[in-house]
């Protein structure tokens, strides 16, 4: 089965190409810059390298977020109008859950958590058992205080992975004490070659039907609501 996966959910803009559990190839940046310019040149060079051509293609995976607004638009995109052209399945990725499965080797709970501007979060639980990355507390949007003091009842550490961690390390770490483990730099950017694989055992989606998981609205969003609520009143 040969896998195309695409990550634009974040800083990170990741893409590659995996034969059943094999990774062939990956492309990948840690550039908060013009995803939406550099995503396809990527593709074609990842395709073009392994000699795969797009109707040899069997699935593709995209990490639906949550994370930035945009990114995880950009992505979405592009795999549904792949998956749909070329008439192959499209499954979607938590970002979270794919940031949590560089943590594979942790002995205990792992929290991948990207920043959600004031105070807030986007977070999730997960845990390796017998190799495989189970999430024990599925992706939410929360205060950092209000994590901490949910983590800080668990009976075993959790580690911390993400580029964010250190906006948010002080709040948690007051909560978690010695519980506390906080990844290396290495680990705080997601493999593209992790999301191929964790999309081969995910169920395929639908594709006209497949939206991103923005966990929240967009603060615009919100206001509109917001406005027309009142006004409704």
């Amino acid at each position: 089965m040969k896998v195309l996966a695409i990550d634009t959910s974040n800083e990170v803009l990741g893409v590659s190409l995996a034969d059943d559990h094999v990774v062939l190839a990956e492309y990948m940046t840690n550039l908060k810059k013009n995803h939406s310019v550099r995503v396809m040149p990527a593709v074609q060079e990842v395709m073009e390298t392994c000699g795969i051509k797009p109707a040899e293609l069997d699935k593709i995976v995209v990490a639906k977020g949550p994370g930035s607004y945009t990114g995880i638009r950009i992505g979405v995109t592009i795999a549904k109008t792949m998956a749909w052209s070329l008439q192959i399945p499209l499954v979607g990725v938590s970002s979270l859950k794919l940031l949590a499965a560089s943590g594979r080797y942790f002995d205990g709970y792992i929290s991948p958590l990207f920043d959600a501007r004031r105070g807030r979060i986007y977070t999730g639980l997960y845990r390796y058992e017998n190799g495989v990355l189970q999430t024990v507390v599925e992706d939410c949007n929360v205060s950092s205080a209000e994590w901490g003091t949910r983590l800080s009842a668990l009976e075993a550490p959790v580690l911390l992975i993400g580029q964010h961690v250190a906006l948010h390390e002080a709040v948690l770490a007051k909560k978690l004490g010695d519980k506390m483990a906080v990844a290396d730099w290495t680990l705080h950017n997601p493999r593209p070659g992790e999301l191929a694989r964790l999309g081969m055992d995910e169920p395929d989606a639908e594709i006209h039907t497949f939206v991103p998981n923005y966990i929240r609205l967009v603060e615009a969003e919100a206001k509109w609501l917001e406005k027309h609520k009142r006004e409704s009143h």
